[in-house]
């Protein structure tokens, strides 16, 4: 590898994420700091990264969710999340470009990372997305989202299809704000 730079995160890869995202390199570098003290081996695995998730919804079932979420960041399929795929995936979900979030989003529904998304995928991440939110929650929704399978089918009906009855592209994946209109900040117990 190339030289580390303070804090240790090798030269090549700090710049790198400083081309391929908005973040600074001192941002980079306290990430990867932090990062380090998460996980010394350099990658979480699926159970810390659960872990994660259900302290920032400890009211809710975030498993299911959390699992579709590190299946979309894994990008090399090895199981595990390192720093890099980490930043990029801040990026992407943070600040990144509307494109970057929609093919995210695109990746998410894709559970079986065959390039289309089916209405059974977009039904089971609306069943680990309705499982985010608290059950007293729950009740205050709209009577065409009170359940993940009417939330699935309102997306669904949005959807650009081709005639085989697949999503291939991004059109119409804009319309996931029907779906995922979750504030997580409003979730969390205080």
């Amino acid at each position: 590898m190339g030289n580390a730079q303070s804090g240790g995160i090798p030269r090549e890869i700090l710049d790198d994420l400083k081309l391929t995202t908005r973040f600074s390199e001192s941002e980079i570098t306290q990430w990867y700091e932090n990062f380090q003290k998460q996980s010394p081996t350099g990658r979480i695995t699926l159970q810390q990264f659960e872990e994660i998730y259900a302290k920032f919804f400890p009211e809710s079932d975030a498993k299911a969710y959390a699992q579709h979420v590190f299946r979309s960041f894994d990008t090399n399929d090895d199981g595990t999340l390192d720093f890099k795929e980490y930043v990029v995936a801040l990026h992407m979900t943070s600040s990144g470009k509307s494109t970057l979030k929609l093919e995210w989003v695109f990746s998410l529904f894709d559970v079986d990372k065959n390039g289309y998304v089916t209405k059974p995928e977009v039904t089971e991440l609306s069943q680990a997305i309705f499982d985010l939110i608290p059950k007293e929650k729950q009740a205050n929704l709209p009577s065409d989202e009170s359940t993940p399978e009417k939330r699935a089918e309102k997306l669904w009906a949005i959807f650009d299809k081709k005639d085989n009855g697949k999503k291939t592209n991004l059109k119409g994946i804009v319309h996931l704000q029907l779906l995922v209109p979750i504030d997580f900040h409003s979730m969390e117990k205080n």
